[in-house]
């Protein structure tokens, strides 16, 4: 039984220590600029062989926030709505000429 414990255990360990293959939104910080202020993330993932790593800013007006608002819920809204975003991008590749 001990034994069985602490195989789970070492599992979750190892599975905690790839974060990356978890595909995180990691919160960086609340920037205030003269206009507006933003939430900004880091994005790191894996999928289908594919490594991705991105930052993301998301003005709290887009997230119909105040400033007065508690900065959980300013943090959760933006993360929210930046992931959302991100899933929904279409990207176009640059192509070869432009490098």
């Amino acid at each position: 039984m001990k034994i069985a414990i602490l195989i789970q255990v070492l599992t979750k360990l190892v599975r905690m220590k790839d974060l990356v293959e978890n595909n995180l939104v990691r919160f960086k910080n609340v920037t205030k600029k003269p206009e507006t202020i933003v939430a900004n993330f880091r994005v790191k993932g894996i999928r289908k062989g594919v490594s991705f790593s991105a930052s993301i800013s998301v003005d709290i007006a887009a997230a119909e926030l105040d400033a007065q608002e508690p900065l959980e819920k300013i943090i959760e809204e933006c993360a929210r709505i930046g992931v959302r975003e991100f899933k929904d991008a279409e990207f176009q590749f640059e192509g070869i000429e432009k490098i």
